[in-house]
């Protein structure tokens, strides 16, 4: 037995079907795509989930695809008076640069909150954007001051609209 010699099993390659090759072939006139309409039309058709227009199911289901409910979220990074304590000396003056240096924030852009949960026995000069009543009141009594910071302005795109008064 040659190379050349060698034939496909019986039934193993079919022939394809050529349509719109007269009434001989059985699939005349349309081909076997019904009647007008979109699908009936070279190049026609619609990609995989689309359904005519109308909002697709995986952008109506929210578990699955295109939702967004945290577009306008603000995030808050909390600092607890007990890193501070285990973390500064006395004395040392707590600004968000330092904060990130010394790993408690992770983003100098974000709010920071100073939360009460621990004690302070240390004098710091603290700057941060808000503080819980009972973490002023421990920086207070350990003979610290806190200055509060204004927010950060929202990035491009996420402004809030103001509305004043008419004139």
């Amino acid at each position: 037995m040659k190379l050349h010699e060698l034939t496909p099993g019986e039934g193993v390659k079919r022939e394809r079907r050529r349509v719109g090759r007269g009434h001989g072939s059985g699939r005349v006139k349309t081909s076997g795509r019904g009647t007008k309409g979109q699908n009936s039309r070279a190049g026609g058709g619609t990609r995989l989930g689309f359904e005519g227009g109308q909002n697709p199911w995986t952008m109506r289901v929210p578990h699955k695809r295109g939702f967004n409910i945290g577009r306008f979220r603000k995030t808050v990074q909390e600092v607890n008076l007990r890193d501070l304590e285990r973390v500064f000396d006395a004395g040392a003056s707590v600004t968000l640069a330092t904060l990130r240096e010394r790993g408690l924030i992770d983003n100098e852009q974000d709010t920071v909150k100073l939360l009460g949960l621990g004690t302070l026995s240390k004098r710091l000069t603290l700057e941060v954007h808000s503080a819980s009543a009972s973490a002023r009141a421990a920086v207070e009594a350990a003979g610290g001051t806190l200055t509060l910071l204004r927010a950060p302005e929202p990035e491009a795109g996420e402004s809030e609209t103001e509305s004043g008064p008419a004139e």
